[in-house]
């Protein structure tokens, strides 16, 4: 048995503060992207997912170039964007689309600026590569406090309105008819969404963040009808695979000689592929 643990962990794994930090947050963020990745893929908003993403690139590039957490720029910004595409948006997919289209074009235009004068600025080194990859290993254990408020907001956001919002995820119509308020539930939800974008854009970059978003949650509901059940089961399948990705992230330290190693996201990432391939065979069967 000892054996078999020394060989899947590598000496110091459990003593190391980053990895430490890296497990909190990281698991932290699959939940809540799991949570809200659910009602994202059940309600067609997969799309607008991806352009808060790219919000969050914005956001967080921009926090880093002033000397702000990177999560605050990628949660308040992300949340300024929701809210816009809300607000311009309307119930029909067209129109929706239309705004979120609108808010993606703007917040690439403001990421592509703050990434160059990030880039060009040598109090910013390596902003690049942590807004847009991720560098969950280099993240101060004084963000924790504010992982955990911004996870406890989401979920409180999406435990408050979790019979409206399935209700108005599974029919619009159905919903306005029972006197569900519609426009208030899709703006609460936009900004739970926002946060849950902004955690995983710190865990995994903002470019990969919707992975993570949307793809254990449709793992989830490929494997069950049943959305309590598949709730469970994203979050059960997000941390997971962000557990596994920090321990082979860490192990590849010591793969060969370089001792250069693979970021966590390309590991994570890989895994949520992997794993939805996987759910589509088991689909197929049944």
């Amino acid at each position: 048995m000892q054996q078999l643990l020394t060989s899947i962990f590598e000496p110091g794994f459990f003593s190391s503060e980053p990895v430490h930090v890296a497990l909190v947050i990281g698991g932290a963020a699959a939940i809540v992207s799991a949570i809200v990745g659910v009602f994202t893929v059940m309600r067609g908003q997969s799309f607008a997912g991806h352009a808060l993403s790219d919000v969050s690139t914005a956001g967080g590039s921009g926090a880093f170039l002033i000397g702000l957490s990177p999560l605050v720029g990628f949660v308040g910004l992300g949340v300024v964007g929701a809210t816009t595409m809300d607000a311009i948006g309307v119930r029909r997919v067209r129109g929706r689309d239309l705004a979120t289209g609108i808010v993606l074009g703007g917040s690439i235009g403001l990421a592509a600026l703050f990434l160059y004068l990030g880039t060009t600025s040598g109090a910013t080194t390596g902003a690049t590569q942590q807004i847009l990859f991720g560098s969950i290993f280099s993240i101060d254990s004084s963000t924790i406090p504010l992982v955990i408020v911004f996870s406890a907001v989401a979920i409180a956001i999406i435990a408050a309105l979790y019979r409206p919002l399935l209700l108005s995820s599974v029919s619009n119509d159905v919903a306005a008819a029972r006197g569900v308020p519609l426009r208030l539930v899709g703006l609460l939800f936009m900004a739970a969404l926002a946060v849950a974008v902004g955690l995983s854009s710190l865990t995994i970059g903002a470019i990969l963040s919707t992975a993570l978003l949307v793809g254990p949650a449709a793992i989830a509901l490929r494997l069950t009808a049943r959305p309590g059940i598949a709730l469970l089961v994203a979050g059960v399948i997000g941390v997971g695979v962000t557990w596994a990705g920090v321990l082979l992230a860490y192990d590849s330290y010591y793969w060969g000689t370089s001792r250069q190693g693979y970021p966590v996201s390309f590991f994570i990432v890989t895994l949520v592929f992997l794993l939805y391939l996987a759910s589509g065979l088991r689909e197929r069967k049944g």
